[in-house]
């Protein structure tokens, strides 16, 4: 016979609230009510359901986690994987579960995250986002369950958002090569029409027009992130009539894509050109030659958006927005000139 909240309520004759605090350890209850509900509990071997233990604290402990928009953010790629590894373990500490939702296939709820939400009854979201994010994404962050977005900059009245400074992580590349003599520098940025690929590439520009440094249409490719694209990116810049010194690949996976174009032109990095990347994922230090790239602070990305949305959950009305600034890790693929 499976018992419910309601059978042991009846037994100990009290209300299914009152049990539900007990199965909580809630204090505001007495110790002879306690007593008598827990003997009734240990009796019958009941065990509490998850719906009975949220039931007093409208809190389920879970968290949904949201791969939003096309296929090139999920949970292949090593960057969001780094980053959705720190948040799990931080969320775990303070004791959630997370429930990964999936955005091939839903036309029972109409598309609708909100619809998700309220089923499993979650406390919150983490939303890793791509491109042509879809409206039901919009939806939830302007609903009243707290969002934390990664990379992905949220608006809403429950909802907040950690990102690099990605501005500034094209400046510090610019910069860098500028300083070692390189003035010939190519670009392969994201997709074109994405929020962060936008501003990676204006903080490249900026920072070339900061140096007195001409950016050539001929040089500026752009990949959706991963190796293929990289290669396909640089085979076109090495098509140019003439080749750059230098070239920033906004992933490292394009980056790797990219010295593969090389080797397949006969050129090797960084004796013909030099080569950063985006990320320092794990690959960067087994690769050949080792990948310079600039660094985002993956763990902390995870650990902030954890304690972000921890804090969303349990009511802090204002959470602004966290900027991380980068860090270049300078390795074999780039040297002075």
């Amino acid at each position: 016979m499976n018992l419910t909240i309601k059978d042991i309520a009846k037994m100990a004759d009290v209300s299914p609230g009152t049990v539900s605090k007990i199965i909580n350890n809630y204090d505001n209850v007495g110790e002879k009510t306690r007593r008598k509900v827990l003997d009734v509990i240990q009796e019958t071997g009941y065990q509490p359901t998850f719906s009975a233990k949220s039931l007093a604290t409208k809190k389920s402990n879970l968290i949904g986690l949201i791969y939003a928009g096309k296929i090139n953010v999920d949970f292949t790629h090593p960057f969001f994987n780094e980053v959705v590894s720190s948040f799990k373990k931080a969320v775990g500490t303070m004791g959630y579960d997370i429930v990964m939702f999936s955005n091939e296939n839903f036309k029972q709820d109409n598309g609708s995250y909100i619809a998700r939400c309220r089923h499993f009854q979650l406390d919150g979201c983490l939303i890793i986002a791509g491109d042509d994010i879809e409206e039901a994404v919009y939806d939830l962050v302007q609903s009243d369950i707290p969002c934390v977005g990664v990379d992905f900059e949220l608006e809403g009245p429950r909802s907040s958002y950690v990102i690099t400074d990605n501005k500034k992580l094209s400046a510090r590349v610019v910069e860098h090569l500028y300083v070692n003599s390189h003035r010939n520098i190519a670009y392969i940025g994201g997709p074109p029409d994405t929020a962060v690929a936008k501003i990676r590439e204006r903080g490249f520009r900026q920072a070339m027009e900061q140096f007195s440094l001409s950016v050539r249409n001929e040089w500026m490719e752009y990949g959706d992130y991963f190796e293929e694209s990289g290669y396909a990116a640089m085979h076109q810049i090495l098509s140019a009539s003439e080749k750059p010194e230098a070239v920033f690949a906004a992933s490292d996976l394009m980056a790797f894509g990219a010295m593969k174009a090389m080797r397949d032109h006969g050129l090797q990095a960084p004796d013909d050109i030099c080569m950063i990347g985006c990320d320092d994922i794990e690959a960067c230090r087994y690769s050949t030659p080792q990948l310079t790239t600039i660094r985002q602070d993956k763990e902390r990305l995870g650990k902030l958006a954890a304690h972000m949305l921890h804090d969303l959950i349990h009511g802090k009305q204002e959470m602004p927005p966290v900027f991380i600034d980068p860090e270049l890790v300078i390795r074999e693929s780039c040297q002075p000139k």
